[in-house]
């Protein structure tokens, strides 16, 4: 059966309003949006595969902005419900010298309302691979629910699923993150993770190997776990781990880096690449957002990206 759709991703809209200075000293802000399945599904869009988004989208005076942003970025919306709440609303600051300063306002937002009338069975069968996070799940036990039924419809019809823990602490707990994540690894077929952060607070395991073991015996067929620390990507499929170079060491913002990288594997492999493969045209996904200040506004185009990927291959 041909499926019009490559990718679904789940998840949460903001909008982003941000700054180079300091959120303190700042006369004006500049308007985005946000959030990090969004950012999965656009870096895949602009690759060039066809995209779905579920969410909920509040009735307020920033819905058309979204909605027809949206639309000129090619995302299949017909699933996006508006709701009578508000949007979120997220403030970053990229101060030059400084930490990143963040402040969210994601609490009863139209999004939280995501549940399981959102999920259609028939959209899920008609796409490739599914992909939700822990931000999703951790909007409200609704949207817990959500994701879950994703899952189980997507493994119901053959659908490859996908999944970021993608914990952070200004989000949620350990705690909380580990039932997360427990309560739907026996469904997910591609998982990606931070060694920074998710193995350690997950998991609660740093040896790579023990990792990957652990995370095969769960199931888990293909396994990406990004390394700040090692600057690179160890990939597990199959037995064998091979690891991947960030493609950059030019970062000047990697707000959404990991996101990006996310929707650029997806894409490769569901364009025929190998995991492998994928890992590096998702580095180089990554690696030109994160080379420019902005999450999703900086992510590239995909005639960049394949003529970087296709020298790579010819050189290789």
């Amino acid at each position: 059966m041909d499926k019009s759709l490559d990718i679904v991703t789940i998840g949460e809209s903001l909008i982003e309003l941000s700054t180079n200075e300091h959120l303190n000293d700042a006369d004006s802000l500049k308007k985005y949006y946000g959030g990090d399945a969004l950012a999965t599904a656009i870096a895949a869009a602009r690759m060039g595969s066809e995209v779905g988004f579920i969410t909920r989208v509040g009735d307020d005076v920033f819905k058309d902005y979204l909605l027809n942003s949206w639309n000129h970025e090619g995302l299949d919306i017909s699933q996006v419900k508006i709701s009578q709440e508000q949007n979120g609303v997220y403030f970053i600051a990229r101060p030059q010298g400084s930490c990143k300063e963040y402040a969210y306002y994601r609490k009863r937002t139209a999004p939280s309302k995501l549940s399981l009338d959102d999920i259609s069975e028939d959209y899920i069968s008609n796409s490739k691979v599914i992909y939700a996070s822990g931000v999703t799940q951790s909007l409200s036990l609704s949207a817990k629910e959500a994701v879950q039924e994703a899952f189980k419809l997507a493994k119901k019809n053959d659908v490859i699923t996908a999944y970021d823990p993608n914990y952070s602490s200004l989000i949620t707990g350990p705690e909380t993150a580990r039932d997360d994540f427990h309560n739907v690894i026996s469904d997910v077929d591609i998982l990606f993770m931070n060694a920074e952060y998710d193995t350690i607070n997950i998991l609660e395991i740093d040896s790579m190997e023990n990792i990957m073991k652990r995370l095969w015996d769960m199931g888990v067929s293909t396994i990406v776990i990004k390394s700040s620390e090692k600057r690179g990507y160890f990939i597990g499929y199959n037995g064998n781990i091979i690891f991947t170079e960030f493609y950059t060491n030019n970062v000047v913002d990697t707000t959404c880096s990991g996101d990006v990288f996310n929707g650029g594997f997806l894409h490769a492999t569901t364009h025929g690449l190998t995991a492998f493969e994928a890992a590096k045209f998702a580095s180089i996904v990554a690696g030109l957002q994160a080379e420019k200040i902005g999450a999703i506004k900086s992510i590239p185009y995909r005639d960049e990206v394949y003529n970087i990927f296709e020298r790579g291959a010819s050189n290789a």
